[in-house]
């Protein structure tokens, strides 16, 4: 692994690259990273001199200069912002006085957290996984009991929104939360598919369409087209 080396943007903004060497590799493979932190990866085989890797890099310039300027900004989380959960406007209140977060009304459109503000947006986080955890299991629940997996977790991930293993276990990107619920109802139904076609055939798509219903093509693009902008925050 290489380290301390850069990839200098057009605007001037360093981006680390890491440089792995993988057994077994035979060409140079490149995977920028927008989130959580921008980086750019990069696998090649033993043989390969790290300055054919940068020249390589190098040569793909405009490719990665396009994605890194399509890469959300961070936004900081701070009290009193508006923030859409699980499809509905909540604005985000701090009281260091509570020791615990809580919505403040039955409509869940006032959330408050409690604690320091140092923890402030770790105690949004974990709070926004748990709601989303609860409402995919409640998903999960409606369909028949040959999909429900063995086990779900939630993860940070930058370029799947879920994912499902030969073993049952699926996974979900925590920052579905921040989606529109349908969209983010869609992407369960379309991981509880694959328990049954480990696969994206047209017999897997016509399973995800009859577990969804009306409106899939319509989520699937919004997820297509926005779904960039759902690592905007922490």
């Amino acid at each position: 692994m290489a380290d301390n080396i850069s990839f200098v943007l057009a605007n001037g903004e360093k981006v680390p690259i890491v440089i792995e060497n993988r057994r077994g590799a035979r060409n140079v493979t490149l995977r920028p990273k927008t989130t959580p932190t921008k980086e750019i990866h990069i696998s090649k085989p033993w043989t390969t001199s790290t300055k054919f890797v940068l020249n390589f890099l190098e040569s793909k310039r405009k490719w990665i200069e396009k994605i890194f300027d399509k890469a959300p900004t961070k936004e900081k989380i701070k009290p009193d912002m508006i923030l859409e959960i699980l499809g509905r406007k909540v604005q985000i209140i701090h009281n260091s006085e509570m020791r615990s977060n809580k919505y403040l009304d039955a409509d869940k459109t006032i959330l408050c957290i409690g604690g320091g503000i140092d923890m402030f947006e770790r105690r949004v986080r974990d709070c926004v996984k748990s709601e989303l955890l609860v409402e995919i299991k409640k998903i999960i629940k409606t369909t028949p009991r040959e999909y429900w997996p063995k086990n779900i977790t939630l993860r940070d991930t930058s370029s799947r929104w879920g994912s499902c293993s030969l073993n049952g276990n699926i996974s979900f990107s925590w920052r579905l939360a921040f989606a529109p619920y349908e969209v983010m109802r869609y992407v369960v139904m379309h991981e509880l598919s694959h328990r049954k076609y480990m696969d994206h055939s047209k017999e897997f798509w016509a399973n995800v369409a009859i577990l969804y219903g009306f409106g899939v093509e319509r989520a699937k693009r919004w997820l297509s087209k926005n779904g960039q902008e759902l690592h905007r925050y922490l």
